[in-house]
């Protein structure tokens, strides 16, 4: 309402560089009312010399043409920083969240952050769903209990052709390995090469990426059943 035109400013609305901006100058009006060289210094401050003048320029000339509300600014712009502060706060617990899930991860023996694209926190997740890997005697065990074994819809006579994950057992178990996925296919090569022969294949990017998730399920079950760190096989 105050700066409809900003939305188009900054991928990430509330970034470190935007959310800096926001707090210190909140409407069109107080970011005309700054000289641009100024203006210019405080983003490349807070961007790591990533942006500056030309972002400056930018948001100046989105202000002059805004067509934001003009009544009650001060009730919104003390919206808005409270709302930014929530934010920052939240952001700050989030950050003590994870580093306590990684002391607390480094007291177990598990070699799951030696996988690519599965981090401390996705680890622990996976982790804490799964509990003693000798539940599931076998990877197609540990698929299923996340879900992202393929199921065929059939009904009487007919039989469907396309598969979809049977989202049974752990919606926990199966978002943490889903977001793993989403990673190794990008930065594990042997993931990205099966992700890429999927598509190559005529797959959805998501059932590319089921597959990938199913892959990576079997890996896991690997490395918590011989407690040995991820060794990448071709």
């Amino acid at each position: 309402m105050l700066f409809p035109e900003y939305e188009r400013l900054f991928s990430d609305l509330f970034g470190k560089t935007s959310s800096e901006l926001l707090m210190n100058y909140t409407t069109p009006e107080e970011i005309l009312a700054v000289d641009t060289e100024e203006l210019a210094a405080f983003i490349a401050k807070h961007s790591r010399n990533r942006l500056g003048l030309d972002k400056a320029e930018e948001i100046k000339s989105a202000a002059e043409s805004s067509f934001g509300i003009d009544t009650a600014l001060d009730a919104f712009r003390l919206q808005l920083r409270l709302l930014l502060q929530q934010i920052r706060f939240t952001e700050e617990q989030l950050d003590s969240l994870d580093v306590e899930i990684e002391k607390r991860l480094k007291s177990v023996d598990t070699n799951l952050v030696t996988i690519p694209g599965i981090g401390p926190v996705l680890a622990a997740a996976i982790l804490g769903e799964i509990g003693d890997i000798s539940r599931f005697p076998t990877g197609v065990k540990l698929v299923a209990f996340a879900g992202i074994d393929p199921t065929v819809r059939s009904s009487g006579e007919f039989t469907g052709t396309r598969n979809r994950m049977s989202k049974r057992g752990s919606p926990y178990l199966r978002r943490a390995i889903w977001l793993a996925a989403s990673v190794a296919k990008i930065h594990n090569p042997i993931l990205k090469d099966f992700y890429d022969q999927k598509r190559a294949q005529g797959k959805h990017h998501l059932a590319a990426t089921g597959a990938v998730a199913r892959k990576m399920t079997y890996i896991i079950h690997a490395v918590l059943r011989d407690k040995k760190p991820y060794e990448p096989i071709a």
